[in-house]
């Protein structure tokens, strides 16, 4: 698909950033893209400290929160811990069920199974839990819109706290707390996963816990130690890495491969990462979807359970079972994938006249339409829902594209659906199979009203232009420092100016579908791979000379670093 190149602005500060941070013109541009104003020192953005972490009572809520936990601990009385099936809410479940744990709470966990319960509370389940002897329910990264399970708990005579971050909905929950960074105030940091939530609101038991702002050495020990899963659910559920989550990003990244939790380290130890520093790439790609497998193909229970109460023998258990499950979700995932591809070609439904994609089919798995959804956002750059029919009912995921927000156009679409909730960027929804065609129509045209043709064209955007001289491995250091990279804070993106080709170049992998280079430019030569780029090899050949768009990555081999591109685009004369 044809990508437009945003190319960022030279700073006109670039020289004296320069010169003030003691760093190449290169890297000082890349620092200034990401918000650090040349009037100030790199050290914050570079090297974040804790010690900028906001207090727990920052954040709306957590206070009040905090007394209810306290009090149930006081009173022994039985906690359950309520957390969503993905890799955020289940280290945010496993953040809370340490911290109370260690207090000596009556504490258990529960997350609702993705295919037969769906996302969120339910009443059958919060009933259970109470019949069961919990009197305090405590939901992570969900609840904010459970106006009716909120309603069950108050006549169950039994309390609900909710924190959650997702968006809420036009009626809150009646609940006796609720602790979410854009509810009943605004945070700080607004953009907290429901991990970082639960993470804060941990810390907000412990300082009441303590008597103290600054908690106990024990807790602060505790607090530590739950770094790394704050980490894991921010990476994982992508919201920005700038600010107070850059903060938790990198002090729980750089704490993750000494973690105590056995969980942890099955993890690691079973992607093949022993002795490694662990990367957002490692989250993103090998940790993450280990963890979100459980929920995805089977029982999410068994994630929490080998980040919260398992033994190093029960932890490499379910780490090899999950293994087996992420193996069986990447099958099952390809297979929708292809299907769902054909589909949208062969209908026509990625036509400059339906600026949305929306498809339905009995057999899908629900546990990968997540991600199928992102791969045809990928593939077609536009709103995508992916439904999964299971006789009349249909369970959703969808994810979208800059300038059209989901969780607004599901609320729109309400009238079709019998649930739906999420964010801007990614949202689920239940329907009806007999409302199916009647969302679809809507859900089409809000996005041909909201959308024009240049929307449905992917953007690019670049750092900055880079000349081959300036990919040092010094340069590279530097760059490392920038991380962790994802939302909010992108893995740095540069333009070559016009560069030849310095031999033949070559179609690799399995399939034959990347593209292998070797560019040079003024008397220098630079290695380069193209993932998915074999179809431009022939226009490579014809015109010998281009620009690419690439990131810049350290190569590794026989003890030899290099600097090298991995392309994402090209442009010929």
């Amino acid at each position: 698909m044809r990508k437009e190149w945003i190319l960022s602005s030279a700073s006109v500060d670039l020289d004296k950033a320069s010169q003030l941070w003691g760093v190449p013109g290169l890297v000082a541009q890349l620092l200034i893209n990401r918000g650090v104003s040349c009037d100030t020192s790199s050290e914050s953005f570079l090297f974040p400290q804790l010690s900028h972490l906001h207090a727990p009572k920052t954040l709306p809520g957590a206070t009040q929160a905090a007394t209810l936990i306290v009090e149930a601990i006081a009173a022994k009385k039985r906690i359950a811990i309520y957390g969503d099936y993905d890799v955020d809410g289940i280290t945010g479940t496993a953040i809370l069920w340490h911290m109370l744990t260690q207090a000596g709470a009556d504490t258990v966990f529960y997350v609702p199974h993705r295919i037969e319960e769906g996302y969120g509370l339910n009443v059958n389940a919060v009933g259970k839990l109470i019949d069961d002897g919990a009197s305090l329910i405590v939901s992570v990264d969900c609840g904010i819109t459970a106006v009716e399970v909120a309603d069950f708990v108050n006549g169950a005579d039994a309390q609900l706290v909710i924190s959650d971050h997702h968006t809420p909905s036009d009626t809150l929950p009646n609940a006796a707390a609720i602790v979410h960074p854009r509810v009943g105030g605004m945070s700080p940091n607004p953009d907290l996963a429901g991990a970082g939530v639960a993470y804060k609101l941990a810390w907000a038991v412990a300082q009441q816990l303590s008597g103290a702002e600054r908690v106990t050495p024990a807790y602060r020990q505790l607090m530590m130690k739950l770094l790394p899963l704050a980490a894991l659910g921010t990476i994982a559920d992508m919201v920005p890495l700038d600010g107070e989550n850059r903060i938790i990003a990198k002090h729980g990244l750089a704490a993750m491969a000494s973690s105590v939790i056995p969980g942890v380290q099955a993890l690691i130890k079973c992607a093949g990462m022993n002795g490694k520093p662990v990367s957002d790439y490692d989250v993103g790609f090998k940790l993450g979807p280990r963890i979100n497998a459980a929920g995805r193909m089977g029982h999410a229970r068994l994630a929490v359970e080998l980040l919260t109460r398992a033994d190093d023998a029960r932890a490499d258990e379910i780490a090899l079972y999950l293994e087996e499950h992420n193996r069986s979700r990447q099958a099952t995932e390809r297979r929708v994938v292809k299907q769902a591809c054909e589909m949208v070609d062969k209908e026509n439904l990625a036509s400059d006249a339906r600026r949305a994609i929306v498809i339905a089919s009995e057999g899908w798995h629900s546990g990968v339409i997540g991600i199928v959804a992102s791969r045809l956002v990928n593939r077609y750059h536009r709103p995508t829902v992916v439904i999964s029919l299971d006789g009349e009912v249909g369970q959703g995921s969808a994810r979208s594209i800059p300038g059209f927000h989901l969780a607004e156009a599901f609320s729109a679409c309400s009238s079709h659906l019998e649930s739906c909730g999420g964010h801007a960027a990614a949202a689920g929804l239940r329907v009806k199979a007999q409302n199916i065609e009647a969302f679809t129509e809507q859900f089409v045209d809000l996005a041909n009203q909201s959308l024009t043709g240049k929307d449905l064209v992917p953007k690019l955007r670049l750092d900055a232009i880079a000349n081959l001289e300036e990919l040092t491995l010094p340069m590279m250091e530097a760059v490392q420092h920038m991380g962790p990279f994802g939302a909010g804070n992108s893995k740095p993106k540069l333009a070559t100016d016009w560069i030849e080709l310095a031999s033949e170049p070559r179609v690799v992998g399995r399939g034959g579908e990347h593209l292998q280079v070797t560019f040079r430019d003024k008397g220098l030569t630079v290695k380069a791979i193209g993932f998915g780029l074999a179809d431009q090899i022939e226009d490579l050949k014809q015109h010998r000379r281009c620009q690419v768009a690439f990131e810049p990555i350290v190569n590794e081999f026989n003890g030899r670093r290099s600097v090298e591109m991995q392309m994402l685009d090209i442009r010929f004369p």
